[in-house]
């Protein structure tokens, strides 16, 4: 696996010196025709070969591996000599740089060639080994698509009687007073979060709790942050609402909003008696049935929260056990007569696991349904069952591995880098996995569509778990179990993938290429290993700790923005741009972006640039001859775009998102630079030195024809700019912001013709009648449609009974004059939530009757329900709001 992605990265550094429009150094053309000849011929000789199952790394693997680090490290250290050297031109004597600079060109020459010719000798022995498996290789091997992924994951189905689930829900609901914690006990992987998740979402549980909050412990817990999150559920307070809180001050916010509630607390994975000390102190005992249910590992820890009552999970019987497989490989169909007495034999090797279960499962959903590959995996499977069961668990998931495709390896074994329990953003997995350089161009594809792909395949393959499903069906967040996390860091740690700082290497440190830093890990520890690695492509920190390494100029990912550094940290921020040349993924924290842009030029290669700044800056004119870039994001401030020159024209083809440009002028130039954008993030307010009467050219918008993600924040002064603004047909995502008077209803209609739009947020908006009526054909592809504090908005009505014929959620939040909402609403059949946060109560009880005028339709069991929070409370509202479909929540004072 590290050979295929020392491969595959190092054809990335070719492709990026052929195709750049001003290399840093020029390599040889027959060097480069040599060395992709044999770069190609061992990646098919790779994505062809059963490497050897074994404890120890495979050594004709690493050999193949060290000779792609050898050519990586000869031409990335030429590049940061010849850069460093360009920056010290003017002060060194022309005759002298002339001959440094023969030395290392010839330096540069005979390194490749020794990586050359040590290629030619593996490439040798490859084909003596077994000419045949390298000369006929198989054709079918390759991309894989993902499109039959659901985004579901096998490992939400019930596996369980109804009697283990009853036996839980009769525990929660029953009379009995004083709080009580009720544990569930088993070995990981047996399905004791799957449970408890499949008991929390029970209908009867919404009615009979008045608060319901989930957190998730981990062995290495933060008291802090479990208690934010259950905060964050409680009262429906965005984290970033309580970033300032202290642990004690989020503790007592937690109990004054518990106590005199109903609530039901589930704390997911805990570790210790420690662990539930700190937290359960602020669970109120109000005498009122509340509870408090917990998974976790340990039988004595169980126990000690509850002397009477535990609920020790069982293996799954035979019958469960082939339930869940066939449900795993076949869905709502049957097994092949021909393959079920195999199949038994397999599911009994799996000894009643779930989590092997489903592994196994994705293994043969993803090759051929044949008795010959079936029975090849049950002899395997075969071999283990006389281990333990957490030996046993780890074999069989282990064999999962070594059956992907050798490209899906580095991906999944990626995991890794995150803590434990993480919910990872889609968006930064696949920024990530394109920078470090192990996703092989495919099809004619953009990296990013690849990388998802690749991550849709490997939940098909039970692999990965979707953490988090956008408004629109997109997969937002992913999550990994904790056995399959330890199974990336074990099978990381024998390749050589990755090294977390405080783990031994049986590779040593000199050779690491990818560094990670976990959380809470001394900064003494973290510099003294960083300085033992002077090869360190990649930095992965998620909080915050940087120390300068030695040799930094290789580093080609530097991921660590979650935490403001300390002062002694910023010095090694301060000169980002002179040190490490040669970076494709930079993601910081700074507190000026002088730091960066004063040499930003010398990023030849950068692609990925998040920067969380602490003031408002203009980025320098140079941006504009930097085609390599692909997406520039900033937080929390935002950065002025110089108009780009005429002259010299260079086509920004690679760029895809542009996040929070501040006071945006869309000129003809700009449409030209940036032909392929797909997210776009512009801001409008007063300053800059930009004049507030300017012509901001929102009318050429439209013709940004890849644009699928528009976000547009207007302040007042600059609503008359916004007039002009038009949109492309390619557009899926929508949100308007306008802190004025800015009347949208004149745009409505532009926006409701276009064909691909899913998502819209209007925030603010101003309706000058005071009406919005919607007429037939409008918004046919929305999902999901949020209105936010538009005041003025007081009839919204459809002279038509076909509206939104797709629409799946509404979000109607602080719109205290709506008096009525579409009653055709109702009979969208496609409708799932309708959210009212603060609304006033003729638009509740408008969507009361729609909810009552569809149960006299179609019956208590409505494809869709409505949940509502008011402003006080009010029981007499409350009461007459009661009833199937429709949930009343978080009676704010």
């Amino acid at each position: 696996m590290a050979a295929y992605a020392a491969l595959v990265s190092l054809m990335h550094i070719i492709d990026d010196l052929e195709r750049h429009h001003s290399p840093p150094i020029s390599l040889n053309k027959h060097q480069v025709q040599s060395l992709t000849q044999n770069v190609m011929f061992l990646q098919e000789f790779l994505e062809a070969y059963d490497s050897p199952v074994s404890d120890e790394a495979d050594p004709l693997e690493m050999r193949i591996a060290d000779a792609a680090y050898a050519a990586e490290d000869a031409i990335e250290s030429h590049i940061v000599a010849k850069i460093q050297l360009s920056r010290s031109r003017e002060t060194i004597r022309s005759r002298f740089l002339s001959c440094f600079r023969a030395e290392e060109e010839m330096n540069l020459f005979q390194d490749v060639q020794n990586v050359i010719q040590e290629m030619d000798l593996i490439k040798s022995l490859v084909m003596q080994r077994n000419t045949e498996k390298v000369v006929f290789l198989d054709t079918r091997r390759g991309f894989v698509s993902a499109s039959s992924s659901t985004g579901k994951n096998s490992r939400g189905m019930v596996v369980w009687s109804e009697g283990v689930v009853n036996g839980i829900l009769e525990r929660l609901v029953s009379d009995q007073r004083e709080r009580q914690c009720i544990p569930i006990t088993g070995m990981g992987g047996i399905g004791k979060t799957t449970l408890a998740k499949t008991v929390y979402s029970k209908k009867i549980i919404e009615q009979r709790f008045d608060v319901c909050a989930w957190a998730t412990i981990s062995q290495q817990y933060n008291t802090r942050e479990i208690l934010c999150e259950l905060v964050s559920q409680a009262t429906n307070k965005s984290k970033e609402q309580l970033s300032e809180k202290s642990e004690d001050e989020l503790g007592l916010e937690l109990y004054q909003h518990l106590i005199g509630r109903k609530f039901l607390i589930v704390m997911d994975d805990m570790w210790s008696i420690d662990a539930w000390d700190r937290i359960q102190r602020f669970f109120p005992e109000n005498e009122n049935c509340s509870r408090i249910l917990v998974t976790t590992r340990l039988l004595h820890l169980s126990s000690q929260l509850n002397n009477n009552y535990s609920l020790q999970m069982e293996f799954l019987d035979e019958v469960r056990s082939w339930e869940l497989f066939s449900k795993t490989l076949f869905g709502v169909g049957s097994c092949p007569h021909e393959l079920e007495k195999i199949g038994k034999k397999i599911v009994e090797n799996c000894r009643g696991l779930p989590l092997s279960i489903v592994v196994v499962g994705g293994i043969l959903k993803n090759r051929e349904h044949t008795v010959g590959v079936w029975e090849s995996i049950r002899k395997n499977l075969a071999s283990e069952v006389n281990l333990e069961n957490d030996k046993n668990c780890m074999k069989l998931l282990k064999m999962s591995y070594n059956h992907l495709p050798v490209y899906l390896k580095p991906c999944f074994l990626y995991m890794g880098v995150f803590e434990e329990d993480d919910s990872v953003r889609v968006s930064t997995l696949v920024k990530l996995w394109v920078s470090e350089g192990f996703l092989k161009p495919m099809n004619g594809k953009s990296l990013e569509t690849i990388a998802i792909v690749f991550l849709k395949d490997l939940i098909d393959r039970n692999l990965i778990l979707v953490g988090e499903v956008g408004s629109t069906g997109n997969i937002k967040c992913v999550k990994i179990h904790d056995l399959l996390r330890d199974l990336c860091l074990n099978q990381s740690k024998k390749d050589g993938f990755y090294h977390v700082i405080g783990q031994s290497s049986p590779r040593g440190m000199s050779s690491q290429r990818r560094v990670v830093i976990p959380r809470n890990m001394p900064k003494k520890k973290v510099l003294d290993d960083l300085q033992s690695m002077p090869h360190a492509r990649s930095i992965i920190s998620e909080y915050g700790n940087v120390p300068r390494i030695k040799n930094s100029g290789l580093l080609r990912t530097l991921h660590a923005y979650q935490f403001p550094y300390s002062e002694d940290e910023r010095h090694v921020i301060k000169s980002l741009a002179s040190q490490y040349v040669n970076l494709r993924h930079l993601a910081v924290r700074v507190g000026s972006m002088s730091s960066i842009f004063t040499s930003f030029t010398r990023l030849w290669n950068l692609h990925i640039l998040i920067v969380f700044c602490e003031e408002d800056f203009t980025a320098p004119a140079e941006i504009w001859r930097m085609p390599q870039l692909r997406h520039i994001e900033m937080t929390e401030r935002s950065f002025y775009l110089p108009e780009p020159s005429s002259d010299d024209v260079v086509v920004m083809e690679n760029l895809l998102v542009l996040e929070r440009i501040a006071n945006f002028k869309c000129s003809e130039e700009v449409v030209k630079r940036i032909p392929n954008i797909k997210k776009l993030g512009i801001v409008y307010f007063g300053r800059g030195g930009i004049e507030q009467d300017d012509d901001y050219c929102l009318n050429n918008i439209k013709r940004l024809c890849k644009l699928e993600f528009l976000h547009v924040h207007c302040w007042d002064d600059f609503r008359a700019a916004l007039y002009a603004l038009t949109f492309p047909q390619s557009l899926k995502k929508l949100t308007l912001v306008m802190n004025g008077g800015f009347e949208w209803e004149k745009i409505l209609e532009m926006i409701g013709s276009m064909p691909l739009l899913e998502k819209f947020k209007l925030w603010y908006g101003c309706f000058g009648t005071g009406k919005w009526e919607m007429v037939e054909g409008q918004f046919p592809s929305l999902k999901y449609l949020g209105l936010y504090w538009c005041p003025s908005l007081k009839h919204w009505t459809a002279e038509s009974n076909s509206i939104f014929p797709r629409l799946e959620k509404l979000r109607l939040v602080y719109m205290e004059e709506l008096k009525e909402i579409p009653t055709q609403i109702g009979d969208i059949p496609t409708l799932q939530k309708i959210w009212m946060r603060y609304c006033g109560e003729s638009a509740v009880m408008c969507a009361k009757e729609i909810v009552e005028e569809q149960v006299e339709l179609q019956g208590e069991d409505l494809p869709f329900h409505v949940k509502v929070w008011v402003q006080r409370k009010n029981e007499a509202l409350v009461q007459s709001l009661a009833g199937p479909n429709f949930e009343v929540v978080g009676f704010a004072s």
